[in-house]
């Protein structure tokens, strides 16, 4: 259900301060919004976000060594087919593709299983909590998709609220990238493509209408070059 949005001047200013509190650099006055006021917000629905997560986690179980055939079962076995971009396709079924993307993916689930309210926090100075593997899909007791939506019961946060740390991640995308382009010490024990994962999982999630938004994006589809 599509929500208003808040105020997003002040959502910024909150966030332009945490950035200023973890000693990065800050992105200039011109730097877009996300959202105008009198807009609307709200998350995919849960079963896709569900979706995108176990995808994602099969993907990463092949990077570190599930067999082809052993993730084209399961998938299958789960019905997610149908939920699998091409490029994952060509990396689950033939290894093709960047196999260092795709283990970057980590924070994207990561980000989205907090979205999802599966893990406690987002801090962007902080790897992911250290039971998010336990409350994933256990591949290697072929636990199907179906099994873990059952056992996981996820509690997806208030679209509010996830756009609020969209908007920082939006922040703090440019702002690490621009502490490594200086030379910068960073605040915490990640970096900049771990800040982007989180961005990238939480763009997607996010959905906002309003004159100046388009058509919800597809994963290979969401653009973070701004």
């Amino acid at each position: 259900m599509s929500v208003p949005v808040p105020d997003p001047q002040a959502v910024r200013a909150a966030n332009v301060a945490e950035l200023s509190r973890l000693g990065l650099p800050l992105p200039p006055e011109q730097f877009p919004l996300v959202w105008e006021p009198g807009d609307t917000v709200e998350l995919r629905p849960t079963g896709e976000l569900e979706a995108r997560v176990a995808v994602l986690h099969l993907v990463l179980a092949r990077c570190f060594g599930m067999p082809a055939e052993a993730g084209m079962g399961w998938l299958l076995g789960s019905h997610l087919v149908e939920m699998v971009t091409p490029p994952e396709w060509q990396f689950v079924a033939g290894d093709r593709g960047d196999h260092r993307s795709f283990v970057l993916h980590h924070d994207a689930v990561f980000a989205l299983a907090w979205v999802l309210g599966l893990t406690r926090h987002l801090d962007p100075t902080a790897p992911s909590d250290d039971r998010l593997m336990a409350r994933l899909p256990n591949l290697p007791a072929g636990e199907t998709f179906t099994q873990w939506r059952a056992r996981s019961l996820a509690a997806p946060r208030g679209a509010v609220e996830v756009a609020a740390v969209l908007d920082l991640y939006y922040c703090l995308d440019w702002a690490y990238l621009e502490a490594e382009r200086q030379g910068l010490r960073l605040p915490g024990m990640i970096d900049s493509n771990a800040i982007g994962q989180r961005r990238w999982a939480l763009e997607w999630a996010v959905v906002f209408r309003g004159p100046f938004h388009d058509p919800p994006a597809g994963w290979e589809e969401v653009d973070l070059s701004t």
